[in-house]
């Protein structure tokens, strides 16, 4: 982010403590294996998602210091396939953006990308690590909660570090909450990330895929704290074709 007085560069979202609520069960043993098991269901899910059309907007908002919001950012893209089955992302509003105090930074957008709609698979589970939490029911179903953090903070690669709520009928992951790891600071600039939730619902009677990230919090600048507000919303999965040769690659340009 960059503030329009001082011209420095610090990117979007801010370091904020994650504390971790008190759950309403004691944690016990957990069942053998969870995180392994966790992560192979959440591969299948990564998988199956891939495969599927859908509609992706993002809203960024600051606000100052009376609460009243001073900019935002906006944009509407569809993430579908090309007729010979390559992956792309189709832009249907051009971003709108009226941030003054806020600048967003290449970061940023990976995140909403990567770590907001967050999937433990099989590949990255070596990576973290877990904590047992006990269980806890979540609109209506009963979840193991699961505390997951990098093993290793790598300054080249983005984490998520926070909460996994697990449904204990298929180890299918329903809602997850936490934030992008690791909080980058300098002397020249500061890239804060926020606590965030992300929310799943049931696609086609089957898979639990995201459908909202929200973020409201404050970023504890070194000069001025400067709140936030996020909005991702994952909208109309239509499911495409087989599921055995997707490839991916830029958007297809209109033949002459």
């Amino acid at each position: 982010m960059k503030n329009g007085r001082m011209v420095r560069n610090i990117a979007l979202m801010v370091a904020s403590t994650f504390l971790f609520a008190a759950l309403a069960v004691e944690a016990a043993d957990p069942p053998p294996g969870l995180l392994k098991k966790i992560a192979a269901r959440e591969a299948e899910s990564a998988r199956a998602r891939q495969n599927y059309t859908y509609r992706q907007s993002v809203t960024i908002q600051e606000f100052n210091d009376h609460g009243l919001v001073t900019g935002q950012y906006r944009e509407v893209r569809d993430v579908t396939f090309s007729p010979n089955r390559i992956r792309y992302e189709q832009v249907l509003e051009q971003p709108q953006n009226t941030l003054t105090r806020i600048k967003l930074t290449p970061e940023d957008f990976a995140d909403i990308r990567n770590i907001d709609p967050f999937l433990l698979t099989t590949e990255k589970v070596p990576l973290y690590e877990g904590q047992y939490k006990g269980e806890e029911t979540i609109d209506g179903e009963k979840c193991f909660v699961e505390y997951i953090r990098p093993r290793q903070i790598l300054s080249t690669q983005r984490f998520f570090e926070g909460t996994l709520w697990v449904r204990e009928s298929d180890l299918t992951v329903v809602r997850s909450e936490g934030q992008a790891v690791p909080q980058i600071e300098t002397l020249r600039e500061q890239n804060l990330f926020p606590h965030f939730t992300t929310l799943r619902r049931q696609v086609d009677g089957k898979w639990f895929f995201p459908t909202e990230t929200y973020a409201d919090d404050t970023l504890f600048f070194r000069d001025w704290p400067q709140r936030i507000r996020i909005i991702v919303r994952y909208m109309d999965y239509k499911r495409f074709g087989a599921e055995s040769t997707i490839t991916f690659g830029d958007e297809p340009q209109p033949q002459k």
